[in-house]
């Protein structure tokens, strides 16, 4: 494993949940993790409740964009973690998945995506003390 854990969020349109965790982690994991997200049908744009209410919470998303998953980012992954994707994601060999059951913000109000936004917030927090967890320090 590289010295940084790599972490792939992954959803169908990479458009809510995963870009989510993705902000999630990025922030909370302060350099000590490296954070991919994409989709396996990517939509057009990001949901825009899901921008706001990661505005609330002082993340800033506005400037990503759904992005298609790749061969490469699904084979340097140490944990992928699938969001209602199904059989829609692909598995890689001898790589870790993790999958999170959550409601999908698409056409769902604020507050909705406030509590969808919370639980993803308490789930990359407890996978990154995990992670952290994990590694092995030289003496």
């Amino acid at each position: 494993m590289t010295s940084r854990p790599e972490i792939l969020f992954l959803c169908v349109h990479n458009a809510g949940r995963s870009q989510m965790a993705a902000g999630f982690a990025r922030t909370l994991g302060a350099g000590q993790v490296l954070v991919h997200s994409a989709g396996s049908t990517p939509g057009e744009r990001l949901n825009p409740a899901v921008v706001a209410a990661m505005a609330e919470v002082g993340i800033d998303i506005a400037d990503e964009s759904p992005k298609k998953l790749t061969d490469e980012m699904g084979r340097s992954a140490d944990v992928v973690v699938t969001m209602g994707c199904g059989d829609a994601c692909p598995m890689y060999p001898g790589t870790r998945y993790v999958d999170w059951e959550l409601d999908d913000p698409k056409g769902k109000d604020l507050e909705v995506v406030r509590r969808i936004r919370d639980e993803i917030r308490e789930r990359v927090t407890s996978l990154l003390a995990e992670l952290a967890g994990g590694r092995s320090e030289p003496t």
